[in-house]
């Protein structure tokens, strides 16, 4: 018999139109009275510019946009498709999940669909799952898809954390195949430090009970990111039974380039073989791998055939990280 494997077969990304430079986020806040610079958030973050969804657009909205070009790519049409994982923590409602109502858009309903919250390392876990699920018979043809709209859950007083984030999603389909594609995963989390990086709130009687936006200790995420994304990345290559040599690419989750710089340079690897968009999209939470992914699958970067390392670390706090052969 032989033994089946997984393979990402399609990629896909969309932003939504409204594209905001520093500049524009700058006097937006300024005419709130919260002060900052273009100066202060390339320096801190190498975020240059990020897109919000406009009013009444969802994250299955996004999602079902970035999951059609997956698609495209792949050859397949959504009928084909038998799992759908949306990785989110910005949801369109309590419930059902993203991923119904984005199967009932693409036209792909009867098969398993289902949401994965692990913040921004949702991707990561995502794909695991569907390698895992399709490893063992469950499923043939996977969509994967990060989607957020974390403009939605920002605190525009916080200067902080407002500059830092934007919208988008990214997808790929994962098929089965009797060559390896994904070569093995590594996934953590550590509870004790939730309170470094979440939203306290939640509904209760049809109000918002808590702080319904995002709160972050900055200085304790980056202390704590560069460390376990490298020690995931390791413990992953060891599972592969390969080295950070045989990296061909990097695709961080895109938070800050300070952290991305950080891990690459643990590694061993240039930064020219890191793919990078922070610059242009911001940190799109669990949208930020398959986004960065896609980016550098149609610019001619990342080709077929090439080893890549997908790592990602969020609230939760959750992190981890996946090698594959494209």
């Amino acid at each position: 018999m032989t033994r089946q494997y997984s393979r990402i077969t399609g990629t896909g990304s969309y932003l939504p139109p409204r594209r905001l430079t520093n500049a524009d986020l700058v006097a937006e806040l300024a005419a709130q009275g919260v002060e900052t610079s273009d100066d202060w958030i390339v320096e801190r973050t190498g975020i240059r510019a990020r897109h919000f969804a406009d009013p009444g657009v969802s994250c299955s909205d996004l999602g079902v946009l970035a999951a059609q070009k997956a698609l495209e790519a792949a050859g397949l049409s959504a009928q084909d498709i038998d799992l759908i994982i949306v990785a989110t923590s910005t949801p369109d409602m309590v419930f059902p999940s993203a991923a119904c109502i984005l199967q009932n858009k693409l036209g792909a309903n009867g098969c398993p669909a289902f949401d994965v919250q692990a913040v921004c390392s949702g991707f990561v876990y995502a794909l695991t799952v569907a390698d895992a699920m399709i490893r063992t018979g469950t499923a043939t043809k996977a969509l994967v898809i990060g989607a957020e709209v974390f403009s939605r859950i920002l605190d525009f007083t916080d200067r902080t954390t407002c500059v830092l984030f934007g919208d988008g999603a990214g997808a790929v389909v994962l098929e089965a195949s009797d060559t390896p594609g994904i070569l093995a995963s590594d996934l953590h989390a550590d509870g004790k430090h939730v309170g470094i990086l979440c939203v306290p709130g939640q509904v209760s009687g049809g109000v918002v009970q808590g702080h319904a936006l995002l709160k972050m200790d900055g200085q304790a995420v980056f202390k704590l990111a560069v460390g376990v994304l490298e020690d995931a990345a390791r413990a992953t290559l060891a599972k592969a039974g390969k080295t950070q040599d045989d990296i061909d690419w990097l695709v961080p989750h895109q938070a800050n380039i300070r952290i991305m710089q950080g891990t690459a340079k643990r590694l061993k690897l240039p930064l020219d073989k890191v793919i990078v968009t922070v610059d242009q999209h911001g940190n799109t939470s669990a949208a930020s791998i398959p986004l960065a992914l896609d980016v550098g699958v149609r610019s001619g970067k990342i080709k077929k055939g090439d080893t890549l390392m997908l790592e990602g670390v969020g609230g939760g706090f959750t992190w981890g990280a996946v090698l594959l052969n494209l």
